[in-house]
């Protein structure tokens, strides 16, 4: 099955660029030809950079790392966040704090005080509080959540960023690359492809687009989980099996115990007529061989 088509990134206008002016010579390779002044984006290109992107998500997935959504731009704000929490991701659509990946033990701070914070709100320490204070607080928390909500239960870095606009998210970019952590990216012909670790050519600018691209992000995570979930079920049936064997035995014992109790209770009543019938059963059947063979 098809990741995407064709149809599909035609629908969306994934193929429009920027204006001529205003485009990347470094996006030279990915730009199909020009119309009206607009650079049109090889599709072809983008299915295949899409392929690759989506099996490297799976893989990231897959062996335990989880993938961070970043788009802050007012495009790109609902989808990421509708996208992150849907494959239950982490997510940073509001404001790029500099050092959320490179300084993040001080970033983990901040989230710590948001926690508190949402602590107090909830076992009754507000109550005790003024007025001004309990605003005070409820303020901080607003700050803090709008910032750093989504990335609220990361206790680790990523193992991959997906990025939408690496210009207007140069900071993120920067920092991933310090670090070494892949980066998915959408790079439309104003960008630099260069240092992003898997570039995908298409329109940044378009809510739908962007809708799509992180919607495809989303699904190889999701399907990532899915198939580890497989593998859990499948090794599940073998183990099963040997708990109900175990179970059978079980029930097997106990009935045999609940049956000799059983028995020794009615053994002294039924014993003495089992005892007579046998011996009638004996002695009937008796009968002297020579008389049967004696001639007439």
């Amino acid at each position: 099955m098809a990741v995407v088509t064709m149809k599909n990134l035609l629908e969306s206008g994934v193929h429009f660029g920027h204006q001529v002016k205003r485009w990347d010579p470094r996006m030279k390779k990915y730009i199909f030809a020009e119309r009206n002044g607009i650079h049109i984006i090889d599709l072809q290109k983008t299915i295949q950079a899409i392929k690759d992107a989506y099996d490297a998500v799976q893989k990231i997935v897959g062996s335990g790392k989880s993938v961070l959504f970043v788009g802050t731009k007012k495009q790109a704000q609902t989808a990421i966040q509708k996208e992150a929490e849907r494959c239950e991701q982490f997510y940073v659509n509001n404001r790029w704090l500099g050092g959320m990946l490179t300084n993040y033990t001080t970033i983990k701070r901040s989230i710590q005080r948001l926690k508190k914070i949402e602590r107090m709100e909830v076992d009754g320490t507000f109550e005790s509080l003024t007025k001004k204070e309990v605003a005070s607080l409820q303020k901080e928390k607003i700050k803090l959540e709008k910032n750093l909500g989504g990335i609220k239960e990361m206790k680790d870095l990523p193992g991959a960023i997906f990025v939408v606009d690496t210009r207007k998210e140069a900071i993120a970019v920067a920092e991933a690359q310090r670090l070494g952590i892949p980066i998915v990216a959408i790079v439309d012909t104003n960008c630099n492809p260069e240092g992003i670790t898997y570039a995908i050519p298409g329109n940044d600018d378009a809510i739908r687009s962007i809708s799509l691209f992180t919607q495809i992000i989303a699904n190889a995570v999701i399907e990532a989980g899915a198939s580890e979930g497989l593998k859990i079920v499948e090794s599940l049936p073998a183990e099963e099996t040997e708990e109900v064997h175990t179970d059978a035995v079980k029930k097997e014992e106990s009935e045999v115990e609940v049956d000799i109790d059983s028995y020794a209770a009615t053994a002294p009543v039924a014993a003495p007529a089992v005892e007579e019938v046998e011996v009638e059963a004996e002695v009937s059947p008796i009968v002297d061989e020579d008389k049967l063979y004696e001639p007439k």
